[in-house]
């Protein structure tokens, strides 16, 4: 099982960088997957080339493979004007368009302030609903504040532990959707049954 941890960090040390880190550590210990991690800053110039040219160079290529053949993807970007940096975008603008379809996805970001934490629902969650990926429901935003603060380790848990159940894939022990067992929820006097097998029931099937 892989993981690749995409970092749009500008400097050296990055707290992008240290973010992913921390998130693919928390997901791995989980998993036991092999994690890879893909510095965009080091790929700026081939992204740039790419966009341009439409050919990837070496680097960028094997960039662009490892994030297609990974099991699982944690993806963090500094907040640049209130969204994610150029470098973050470009890198997924020249990727093939069905490459992250059904992948399951990590979202984070990193700012000076928490006051551009929203980005991650405003910016974040849409671009990789758009490229078809599955995101996990916690996304994990870090100010420079919350470094050594309460409050950031149970999120990088909680949004670990939802990345590694989905990279784990629930439906795969199920079998064939037809020979999977009826989910029904009791409460009391009430039971539910999905729409779906009611309307099996009423066909007959």
């Amino acid at each position: 099982m892989k993981l690749v941890v995409v970092s749009a960090g500008l400097s050296v040390p990055s707290s992008t960088r240290l973010l992913g880190d921390r998130l693919a550590a928390a997901a791995a210990e989980r998993t036991g997957a092999e994690v890879q991690v893909v510095e965009l800053r080091e790929l700026a110039v081939e992204i740039a080339h790419n966009l341009t040219n439409g050919f990837p160079g070496p680097q960028l290529g094997g960039a662009l493979d490892a994030v297609k053949a990974a099991d699982g993807l944690i993806v963090v970007t500094p907040v640049f004007s209130a969204s994610y940096s150029g470098l973050f975008k470009s890198f997924f603008d020249v990727m093939d368009e069905d490459a992250l379809a059904g992948k399951p996805v990590l979202i984070a970001a990193t700012a000076g302030t928490a006051r551009h934490s929203l980005v991650l629902e405003h910016a974040l969650r849409p671009l990789f609903a758009y490229l078809k990926a599955v995101v996990v429901p916690t996304a994990v935003f870090a100010a420079s504040e919350d470094w050594g603060a309460d409050g950031l380790a149970d999120r990088i848990e909680r949004a670990a532990g939802e990345l590694a159940m989905l990279m784990a894939g629930p439906g795969r022990s199920a079998g064939p959707r037809e020979s999977a067992p009826e989910a029904k929820v009791t409460s009391g006097d009430f039971e539910f049954v999905p729409f779906e097998q009611q309307l099996s029931a009423l066909r007959g099937e």
